[in-house]
C-alpha cells in the first residue's frame, strides 16, 4: 500500500442506453473490461473498473442504460443503477450530443436531482466529434438539471478520457484503497468475462428483439494439460423459434459468434482457447426473478 495519505472513491457512469458509458470506461482504464456493441442495453449489471495512480484510487462503476422498466430484467437493471448511486462520490452523466434530450434523459436527471450539491456531478457530452451542433445540444441537456459542471468529449479519444479521469482523481475524498494497488483493472471473474464477451458478440450480429432476449452463462472454464483453456458457455434464448436464428444456416451464425469471442478471450487469457457454445431455450427468463438469479443477475 502507498505510504501516507490516500484518496479513494466510487465514480458512477450513468446515462440512458447507448450513450457510450462502457466505451468511456474502457478508454479511461486503457483496457477493455466492459462489453460494448451498437445495441442499447448491452450492459446489464454494474461493472467495476479500478484505476490506481500514486496515492489515489478510483473505482469506476459502469451502469446499465436508464430506461422504463418493463419486466423483471429491466427492473433488475434499474436497481443496479440506483444501488450504484447510493455509494457514489462522483457522478459522470453521459449524454449523446448528436441528439436532443429524450424522456430517458429526463429520467436520469430526475434520479440525480437528490445528489446535486451532495457529490460532484459532471454532465459529459459524448460524441462531440460527430455532433452537428454540440454546444446547443449540451445546453439543452444542461437545462434538465441546471448548475452542473459540463464537459464535451469523444469517449473513444484516449486524450479526452484521460483528461476527464485526471479531473476525477483530484476530487476523491481521503480514504483507504478499496482494492490492492496491483489488483486487476476489473472485478469480474474470468467466467463472467467469458460469458459477457460471448453475449457482446452475439448482440453485434443479431437483429430485432433477439439480442435482448439472450443470456449467457459459463458452465465450464478449465486450463487443460495441453495449455489450452476449455470454455463452455450456454447461450439462452426465450423462444424455440429464436434458436435456429442464433445458430444460423449450417451453424454459420454461431461459428461467427464463437470465432469473434474466442479471439478476444485468447488476448485476455494469453492462451489458446477452445470455446464450446451451446444454445438452449429458457422460456420467458426475463420475466422470472428466479431465472434471473439462476443466470447470474442477482
Amino acid at each position: 500500500m502507498t505510504e501516507g495519505t490516500t484518496y479513494s472513491g466510487f465514480v458512477a457512469l450513468v446515462g440512458k442506453p447507448n450513450v457510450g458509458k462502457s466505451t468511456l470506461l474502457n478508454s479511461m482504464l486503457g483496457v477493455k473490461i466492459a462489453p460494448i456493441s451498437p445495441k442499447p442495453q448491452t450492459t446489464r449489471k454494474r461493472v467495476r473498473g479500478i484505476h490506481t495512480e500514486g496515492n489515489r484510487q478510483i473505482v469506476f462503476v459502469d451502469t446499465p442504460g436508464w430506461h422504463e422498466a418493463a419486466d423483471a430484467m429491466s427492473e433488475y437493471m434499474i436497481r443496479q443503477i440506483t444501488d450504484a448511486l447510493a455509494e457514489v462520490n462522483v457522478v459522470l452523466w453521459l449524454v449523446d450530443l448528436r441528439h436532443p434530450p429524450t424522456h430517458e434523459d429526463e429520467l436520469v436527471a430526475r434520479a440525480l436531482r437528490p445528489l446535486k450539491g451532495q457529490v460532484p456531478i459532471f454532465l459529459v457530452g459524448n460524441k462531440a466529434d460527430a455532433a452537428r451542433y454540440p454546444d446547443a445540444a449540451l445546453q439543452a441537456y444542461a437545462e434538465l438539471l441546471p448548475g452542473l459542471e459540463t464537459r464535451m468529449i469523444s469517449a473513444q479519444n484516449e486524450r479526452d478520457a484521460k483528461a476527464l479521469r485526471d479531473e476525477v482523481l483530484a476530487l476523491l475524498p481521503e480514504g483507504p484503497f478499496f482494492f490492492p494497488e496491483d489488483y486487476a483493472k476489473g472485478d469480474q471473474t474470468p467466467e463472467e468475462w467469458a460469458a459477457e464477451i460471448v453475449r457482446e458478440e452475439a448482440m453485434k450480429r443479431l437483429k430485432e428483439e433477439i439480442p435482448y432476449s439472450i443470456a449467457t452463462k459459463t458452465e465450464e472454464f478449465e486450463l487443460r494439460d495441453n495449455g489450452m483453456f476449455y470454455i463452455q458457455v450456454n447461450i439462452y434464448v426465450e423462444r424455440e423459434n429464436h434458436k435456429p436464428i442464433l445458430i444460423g444456416s449450417g451453424g454459420r451464425m454461431l461459428r461467427e459468434i464463437g470465432a469473434a469471442a474466442r479471439k478476444q478471450l485468447e488476448v485476455f487469457l494469453a492462451h489458446k482457447v477452445y470455446l464450446d457454445l451451446q444454445v438452449k431455450v429458457y422460456p420467458n427468463w426475463r420475466k422470472d426473478p428466479e431465472a434471473l438469479r439462476e443466470l447470474g443477475y442477482h
